[in-house]
């Protein structure tokens, strides 16, 4: 786990977060054992911005040409972390590796709903309507 917040994290560098009682190569293994995914991205820190992702099981993939920090807000909540602290600590690292203070919330659509449906079939020249089960 070269990543910059397991270095800091590991080095006490992220206030009020206890260091880990792992290193790198136990993290990595532990990550790929429970089927996630790992990352070795390559070259020198060029992030553009920080994307804040409260989007449910969507991590976005890495882009080298258009790098950026990819923070997963929702994630926060499947491991019961304290939401606050976690987006404290993401924001910590990105300033203690001299990133960029520039941010972009992703947040989920809105289901659609009978009433988009209908209007998206209705600009197509449908008749649509909707009609209730007792109906």
């Amino acid at each position: 786990m070269g990543c910059g917040f397991f270095k800091l994290w590991s080095q006490g560098k992220l206030d009020g977060i206890p260091i880990p009682e792992f290193d790198s190569e136990e993290g990595k293994a532990a990550i790929l054992e429970s089927e996630g995914a790992y990352e070795c991205l390559k070259g020198a820190h060029e992030e553009k911005l920080v994307y804040i992702n409260f989007v449910p099981n969507t991590t976005l993939a890495p882009n080298a040409v258009d790098q950026a920090f990819v923070v997963d807000a929702w994630i926060a909540g499947l491991f019961d972390l304290d939401v606050p602290k976690y987006l404290v600590s993401a924001a910590s690292t990105v300033e203690q590796l001299g990133g960029p203070l520039i941010a972009k919330l992703i947040l989920p659509s809105p289901p659609l709903t009978p009433t988009d449906v209908v209007g998206v079939l209705q600009n197509r020249g449908w008749e649509a309507a909707i009609v209730k089960q007792s109906q």
